[in-house]
């Protein structure tokens, strides 16, 4: 079963229009920017959500909507650069997400408008003012995730209550990862008595040997974040914990991928969702009079499978809240 639940602050007096006169009326077409932190073979199932989201709008690629794609490959220094090049190349409006694609955007230009897909805590990034007055030239959803990372923590602490080691990944790049983030899960680590360990990793090429550190610190699990360069690798990851005896954390992708939990939002649901924020603004909105939207609701899923490959036993409570169980 899948809960979701999002503060929808965006007008709908558009909507009774027909799809197909709302999206075609000024025969213009319309030319997005994308801006990846990753890779196209990374990021496919959600840009297909996004393009989803276009054509449930009445947008069709090559006869009214263009994309134009920018990917940095997880090298992170690329995106200024990659984000020149949509603003030189003149398009309506650059989609991107996470808080480096979305600060790389914002620096970029001040007047092409900016719509970020999904971002962590938009306001602590200082990428807007406020989510109910962006201000600006950027909007677009984002949430909590120091308080969803901290949560993650305590969810290991409920699946295994003598856990004491906490291995973490991080990338240094990400302004927000090693700040808010990496103290909202120490604080919650502390009040938990456990020891939190972070393990800085900035591509694929570096996961095993952060592996080969994690079990060298004996640590006993390990919490995957959000983070672009991560997600695209996320069966890679799971895999490595379990062959290494480490209960695993993170996105839903996490025990979908083979880890043992996954907790956050509808990653898909939110990139098909950011197509309405580009259809607003092609029309006339400015991103600074359209609210960010703030996921309230999370995920838990839970791989049974892995457990018992761990030899864990998963508190029923813990199984009763869960949305998956993959057994």
């Amino acid at each position: 079963m899948r809960r979701r639940e999002f503060i929808t602050l965006l007008g709908g007096a558009a909507a009774a229009w027909p799809i197909a006169t709302r999206a075609q009326q000024s025969g213009k077409v319309a030319r997005i920017g994308f801006l990846g932190l990753t890779s196209t073979s990374g990021f496919a199932s959600r840009i297909e959500g996004f393009r989803q989201g276009l054509r449930d709008l009445g947008y069709v690629e090559g006869t009214n909507a263009v994309i134009e794609y920018r990917w940095a490959d997880g090298n992170y220094a690329r995106l200024p650069e990659l984000a020149a090049e949509l603003v030189r190349s003149n398009v309506d409006v650059i989609v991107t997400h996470a808080t480096p694609g979305s600060l790389a955007a914002k620096r970029a230009t001040t007047t092409i408008p900016i719509v970020m897909a999904l971002v962590g805590d938009a306001v602590a990034s200082g990428l807007v003012a406020s989510l109910a007055r962006p201000g600006g030239n950027i909007t677009g959803q984002s949430f909590f995730n120091p308080e969803l990372r901290a949560k993650r923590i305590e969810l290991l602490k409920e699946v295994m209550p003598n856990l004491t080691r906490v291995a973490v990944l991080l990338n240094p790049d990400n302004p927000a990862a090693m700040g808010p983030e990496l103290q909202a899960m120490e604080i919650t680590a502390r009040y938990l008595k456990m020891e939190l360990q972070p393990f800085p990793v900035r591509g694929p090429n570096e996961f095993e040997s952060a592996f080969e550190k994690m079990e060298q610190a004996h640590a006993e699990a390990v919490e995957t974040s959000d983070e672009p360069i991560f997600t695209g690798y996320i069966g890679a990851i799971a895999a490595l914990a379990t062959r290494r005896r480490l209960l695993s954390i993170g996105p839903k992708e996490v025990a979908q991928a083979g880890g043992l939990m996954g907790y956050g939002v509808d990653v898909l649901a939110t990139y098909r969702h950011a197509a309405v924020f580009v259809d607003k603004i092609l029309k006339g909105a400015k991103p600074a009079d359209l609210p960010i939207e703030q996921a309230t609701k999370f995920e838990l899923v839970i791989n049974l499978k892995t457990a018992k490959t761990l030899g864990l036993t998963v508190p029923y409570p813990l199984l009763a809240r869960a949305d998956e169980v993959i057994e």
